[in-house]
């Protein structure tokens, strides 16, 4: 993990996935989604039955990860997605499952 430079166009995300997103390989999907689109960031499991993700990455890249996430996997059922945007000086190089 790098520190971001003050100019960069980066966006990072907290994201908050509720409905059926446990038990279903949203987190793996999730995974492999970040991956294909250049996402950065992490995403884990929440005791409350959400997922919590943070994406970062440039801004169209970040809006096509949160019209996935809308959706997510064949077996999930999202019921509603909350997001903000956080100001983080951390880079992370990749997008993986914590």
């Amino acid at each position: 993990m790098k520190k971001l430079a003050p100019e960069t166009d980066v966006e990072t995300l907290s994201v908050r996935v509720m409905g059926k997103v446990q038990g279903v390989g949203f987190r793996m999907a999730t995974v492999r989604q970040a991956h294909s689109l250049g996402v950065a960031g992490w995403v884990r499991n929440l005791d409350d039955g959400s997922v919590e993700a943070l994406l970062q990455g440039p801004h169209d890249r970040i809006d096509e990860m949160l019209s996935w996430l809308r959706v997510g996997p064949p077996a999930a059922r999202v019921d509603e997605i909350e997001s903000q945007e956080i100001h983080d000086e951390r880079h992370y190089d990749r997008f993986e499952q914590i």
